[in-house]
């Protein structure tokens, strides 16, 4: 079996995940003084950080780019771009999100807002992370929706 990189390149999943990750990476960074600590870490310390948050980031991108598959019953769902895939594959990102904030600013832990990160009631989710869940898909799409070709 040979490898063709046009038909990777092609895929939905490949294109959403390439530049989820571009585009994600970069907010993160953006983001960096809005949680406790993370502009006195190290430099590779910081980066290795906000990739890693990035490849979690890529993996809620994923899991609704599958919602609204599922919902349409396509996985090119994306190039026809209809209101009901986008609202799934945008509320399942949002939803993912506001989960994992509570998760681990009020549960585990794992990190904590600055005195600069704004929340959003009623779970106190900063608004950093969620406009990046309202932002960054849609732009994600407008993107993948003019590479793929069908």
């Amino acid at each position: 079996m040979e490898f063709n990189i046009t038909k990777l390149i092609n895929l939905p999943e490949f294109n959403l995940a390439f530049f989820s990750f571009a585009f994600h990476f970069v907010w993160e960074f953006i983001q960096i003084p809005t949680y406790e600590g993370m502009a006195e870490l190290e430099h590779l310390q910081g980066v290795l950080v906000c990739t890693q948050a990035t490849f979690g980031d890529v993996g809620i991108a994923l899991v609704a780019f599958w919602a609204a598959s599922i919902s349409v019953r396509s996985r090119r769902w994306i190039t026809s771009l209809r209101p009901l895939p986008l609202a799934v594959y945008w509320l399942t990102g949002i939803a993912i999100t506001v989960a994992l904030e509570f998760i681990y600013t009020e549960i585990t832990h794992r990190w904590t807002y600055s005195e600069l990160m704004p929340l959003v009631p009623p779970l106190g989710t900063g608004l950093s992370p969620l406009m990046q869940w309202v932002l960054v898909p849609l732009l994600v799409v407008f993107v993948v929706r003019r590479q793929i070709r069908d």
